[in-house]
């Protein structure tokens, strides 16, 4: 089914109090509780594995002059030694997935230069530990400011790096009231709780890898072309999956080597990245310098926006943070630009973290905003209202849904905006108080998936497709539709994942998953609906399936007993995006409301409370829905406060690469957070009426902090994460300056 025209009645529209939208718990949540469900490293279906180790290169740029690896081979269990001399041929580069052990060059500081394979996984790291690397360095880029003069236009990945409209330079110039400011937001990295990791064996030339990867199928395709086999030929297994953010869109080192190592030494071999490996080995978010200008005329209508943005990534890479898309859309205004420029730096490789570009767009951007209202004398959320296009600004095209306004005025009503007051003007005893408000929006991607169906002997039924489930509920939701569709309770639902020998599927990420991989489960059924009506020779206008049971007129039957007669009925349902893709502009909408105290003395930023009030089309499932927003609200939380790479400038190096120092909210952090939903269909999305929810929550979160804590201090900061420093510095330079904030 391609998505060509919009979506009219479907059976889930007639089940309103059916499971589709319940906060039903988890199908597979005691497996996980009880440790029964077997992760990646976990799995028992390959025996007997050996096990690796990596070694990274110690510096940022230049080449291996040698390698002595002579006490690892020599020391007890070690079984093999890997390094760019004897590394087996490989093939090609596909999308961000290359060979390992390339060659001498260096290009990043923990760039892998070797690998051991032993009996156990402390000999392995033992041996790793004594291999010793001669180097020619090179002076290396670290700084994406100092990059800037060398930065480039990317090529395109799914939009065009720049946009324009009128004449933003004479708009700007010619504009009443101006705001002209520049954000910075620093590197970040994924910090999953699951580490990379994977097992690989191979039987001739087929290899199978159990690997912690969001999107399958896509992982396939690159690991055959690295490997130089056919797709058919590689098989990846991920039926759990401890968090990914993005993380593991794509095979990362640990899968090549674990393939690699397993060719060499003939039997599985298990390889987990450490803690401080994920840093180094895997990939990043950029950090990003923005630009945003802002013109308008007195009255808060906006005549030019201006979003320019710079990131950076690895020698030889094209990904670049897409910081300025949301821009395109979310504000009206005639004259409009942006522009995206990419740095290459002696830094890992970037690519996406939960929500890329949106999620470092709008902190800057819903500042901006709000830097705007506050030189207009407006309220922030009467100012955005005062900007809401009628449609797509850049696109020309109506959009699907858009319910911005109805979420920030719902949202002021809950979380008692009218209490906000100017700012520095709110104090309890030490505490500056504040109140913050951001909009929230994501794009909403459709991709190709499909999935199969069976009707079983005993009436249940058994969906299965090569999607994964992250922790986002990917389980349950299935289950859910396939039960809504049938007539089934859940428990009579059996969903297979994460298998590449499964029908294809988008798997997980973008906030594509459910969407995309739900709506080719629901044509599935669709189908086995018919061949089930037309078993049972039962009238299909009049077919409704309740109870385990299909009932037309005053005949009914249950599934069992039509499955008993015709045996197992099967069917499969594909999906593909259509013209609704290029018809209507597609994005859930949010608002995000924010509390901070700010300690008058020490700086400290401390979140009070905090509220979010989303459209996503149909909730599939109330629980999960909550759950992925309430997560991508800490996401923000973080990255307002606390989350940065810190990057040594002399060599290259992240100097907090691990979860010590490399901070993330903790439950000590975090006070009471709500997430809330406004009824929505979208039949311009998907079968399912329904949008993307997973990133939508991080999205605009940490501008909603930043602009509470400039309600709360007049300081106003504009280099993430608001650490207590800034905020000291802020607050002594606004008690020295004669003007203070209004």
């Amino acid at each position: 089914m391609d998505m060509n025209q919009p979506i009219g009645h479907t059976p889930l529209d007639d089940r309103p109090d059916g499971l589709l939208g319940k906060p039903i718990d988890r199908i597979e949540g005691r497996l996980k509780v009880t440790g029964a469900a077997p992760y990646a490293y976990e799995t028992r279906e390959l025996k007997n594995p050996a096990y690796g180790a990596l070694v990274e290169a110690g510096i940022a740029k230049g080449r291996i002059r040698r390698l002595d690896v002579r006490a690892a081979e020599a020391m007890p269990g070690v079984l093999h030694v890997m390094t760019h001399e004897n590394v087996p041929p490989q093939g090609e580069k596909k999308e961000q997935v290359a060979p390992v052990l390339a060659g001498p060059e260096i290009r990043h500081h923990g760039q892998p230069i070797a690998f051991v394979v032993a009996e156990t996984f402390e000999q392995a790291r033992a041996a790793a530990a004594t291999i010793r690397a001669e180097y020619a360095r090179e002076t290396g880029a670290y700084s994406l400011r100092a990059g800037i003069a060398g930065a480039v236009i990317p090529k395109q990945l799914q939009s065009p790096p720049d946009s324009a409209l009128g004449d933003f330079e004479g708009a700007f110039a010619g504009a009443p009231v101006q705001v002209d400011v520049e954000y910075t937001t620093p590197v970040q990295t994924h910090a999953m709780m699951e580490p990379h990791a994977t097992i690989a064996s191979w039987e001739g030339d087929h290899v199978t890898l159990f690997t912690s990867n969001q999107m399958l199928n896509r992982g396939q395709a690159s690991l055959a072309s690295v490997f130089g086999l056919p797709p058919e030929n590689v098989r990846l297994v991920s039926r759990y999956i401890g968090g990914g953010f993005g993380g593991k869109l794509q095979p990362q080192a640990d899968a090549i080597f674990a393939a690699l190592g397993s060719k060499a030494v003939g039997r599985p071999v298990k390889v987990a990245l450490t803690r401080q490996q994920e840093f180094h080995v895997t990939t990043r978010r950029s950090d990003t310098i923005q630009r945003l200008r802002l013109g308008a005329e007195p009255d808060g209508r906006l005549v030019a926006i201006g979003h320019e943005s710079w990131s950076d990534t690895t020698p030889g890479d094209g990904f670049y943070e897409t910081s300025a898309n949301a821009t395109r859309s979310l504000y009206a205004a005639s004259n409009r630009m942006t522009k995206h420029r990419l740095a290459t730096l002696n830094l890992p490789l970037a690519s996406a973290m939960r929500a890329p570009g949106e999620a470092v767009g709008m902190l800057a951007l819903e500042c901006a905003m709000d830097e705007l209202a506050e030189r207009l004398r407006i309220d922030p959320i009467e100012l955005r209202i005062r900007n809401e296009p009628t449609q797509d600004p850049e696109k020309g095209v109506p959009f699907s849904t858009r319910q911005l306004v109805p979420c920030l005025r719902e949202g002021a009503a809950r979380f008692g905006w009218d209490k906000r007051r100017a700012a520095g003007t709110t104090r309890e005893g030490q505490w500056l108080v504040g109140l913050g408000v951001s909009a929230a929006a994501r794009l909403n991607p459709l991709r190709p998936s499909s999935a199969a169906i069976r009707l079983e002997g005993d009436g249940s039924v058994t969906v299965r497709m090569a999607m994964t489930d992250i922790g986002t509920g990917t389980y349950t939701i299935l289950a859910q539709i396939a039960g809504d569709m049938l007539g089934l309770p859940v428990e009579r639902v059996h969903v297979e994942l994460g298998d590449t020998r499964l029908p294809k599927a988008a798997g997980s990420g973008g906030s594509f998953g459910a969407g995309s991989a739900g709506s080719a489960l629901y044509v599935a059924c669709e189908a086995l609906r018919a061949k089930i009506v037309a078993a049972a020779e039962l009238g299909p206008e009049e077919a409704r399936f309740a109870d385990g049971r299909v009932v037309s007129g005053n005949r009914s039957e249950s599934l069992a007993d039509i499955a008993g007669r015709a045996g197992d009925i099967e069917a499969t349902g594909e999906i593909k995006p259509g013209a609704m893709t290029e018809a209507f502009s597609q994005y859930s909408y949010g608002a995000h409301f924010a509390e901070v105290g700010v300690d008058a003395d020490t700086g400290e930023v401390r979140l009070r409370r905090m509220l979010g009030v989303f459209t996503g089309g149909r909730i599939l499932n109330r629980k999960t829905a909550r759950s992925q927003a309430i997560g991508g609200m800490v996401f923000g939380v973080g990255a307002a406060l606390m989350e940065e790479v810190v990057i040594d400038s002399r060599t290259g190096h992240f100097v907090n690469h691990d979860l010590a120092e490399y901070h993330v909210p903790a439950h000590a952090d975090i006070p009471a957070i709500d997430a809330v939903f406004l009824p929505e269909l979208d039949d311009k999305a998907n079968p399912l009426k329904s949008k993307g929810l997973g990133e939508l929550g991080i999205c605009g979160a940490g501008a909603a902090l930043a602009n509470a804590v400039y309600n709360a201090t007049g300081v106003r900061i504009r280099d993430y994460p608001l650490t207590l420093d800034k905020v000291l510095r802020g607050l002594e330079a606004r008690d020295r300056s004669p003007v203070r904030p209004t």
